[in-house]
């Protein structure tokens, strides 16, 4: 079986038993070797084994290259024979590796023969595997954390240990404790009983309690039927005072609603003569404005019209020209206002 899985495993020499009929070492050295680069091609171990000492350090890291990454416990002493005890040692290695290279054509075949388009990976089932891991490795962390704490207190525990043991038993104090324990469990129990008579006459009170609340409320929901059932005696003058008061709301609305109304009408009036009083002073300034400028007019023109008088002999005297230089201005103020 070593022989086949090595060839299996793609060992290049041909391996026979009868190479292990006698201690070869060498040989043994090189299969370990090859095997562990096969599990693991970054492994740095020594491969010097020409010495007692170098062979045994060569063992050794095997033997804990095996021990912490494949969890394969391999015995030393019969691998350091190199004989056909260390064969047995071997095919532990290599039955595993067979195994995996198995395993992996099989699900090779499995796959190839499956269509590719078919093929889905599901990561959505793998969501609760994943909490359920993380919450075991914290898990792990604190159980761990907690056992290392109580193992350092291991030094002190057990010699509290070996005295609880190495003291005699006596049977006197024993009975005391048991005694004292029984006293404790009675007082306990008596208390409960004590508790359940408790809520015994409790349970009995809220009753009590509970039937004279119901007689009240019956009491006093048939006073309440009674009084709904009598009309007052001041029922009647209330009836009349409340049409007289509906008399006098509607009278106050009327009222109101004629004041508000009369106020907007007085706005409006208000409104209109502002108006006007503004519209009638904006005319006077405006004829203030025009007749200032036909008397600037006026003046220019008597100016000139003295200027031909004095020219002209035959026209007459001053006098009567200031008079027709009066009647003209009122003439024309006359005019403008009756414009």
């Amino acid at each position: 079986d070593f022989t086949e899985m090595m060839r299996a495993l793609g060992y290049p020499r041909l391996i026979s038993m009868e190479n292990f009929h006698t201690p070869n070492f060498m040989l043994v050295s090189e299969v370990l070797l090859w095997l562990v680069k096969r599990y693991e091609p970054q492994t740095d171990i020594p491969a010097d084994v020409e010495t007692e000492q170098d062979r045994v350090f060569f063992i050794k890291a095997v033997a804990q290259f095996m021990a912490t990454k494949a969890h394969i416990k391999l015995n030393t002493k019969k691998l350091y024979q190199a004989d056909g005890y260390a064969v047995k040692e071997l095919l532990k290695v290599t039955s595993v590796l067979y195994g995996a290279m198995n395993t992996k054509g099989v699900e090779r075949a499995d796959v190839s023969e499956e269509d590719s388009s078919k093929f889905k990976f599901d990561l959505g089932s793998k969501i609760a595997d994943l909490k359920a891991a993380r919450q075991l490795a914290s898990e792990i962390t604190s159980k761990g954390a907690s056992l290392y704490d109580l193992l350092g207190k291991e030094v002190e525990l057990r010699e509290a240990r070996t005295e609880s043991i190495a003291r005699p038993l006596e049977i006197n104090e024993a009975e005391k404790m048991m005694k004292v324990a029984i006293d404790c469990v009675l007082e306990q129990v008596q208390k409960t009983k004590d508790m359940l008579n408790n809520v015994a006459l409790d349970e009995a009170s809220l009753e009590a309690k509970i039937e004279k609340r119901k007689l009240e409320l019956e009491r006093s929901q048939k006073r309440l039927q009674t009084l709904q059932s009598v009309r007052p005696a001041f029922m009647d003058e209330y009836e009349k005072i409340e049409e007289q008061l509906q008399k006098q709301y509607s009278s106050y609305l009327e009222k109101f609603h004629n004041l508000t109304y009369m106020e907007q009408l007085l706005d409006e009036h208000r409104r209109t003569e502002q108006e006007m009083f503004e519209e009638a002073a904006n005319m006077l300034r405006l004829m203030q404005n025009r007749l200032k400028e036909e008397e600037q007019r006026l003046l220019k023109s008597g100016n000139n019209d003295d200027s031909d008088i004095e020219i002209q002999e035959d026209e007459g005297s001053d006098s009567e020209v200031e008079d027709r230089q009066i009647m003209k201005q009122r003439s024309t103020t006359e005019t403008l206002l009756q414009g």
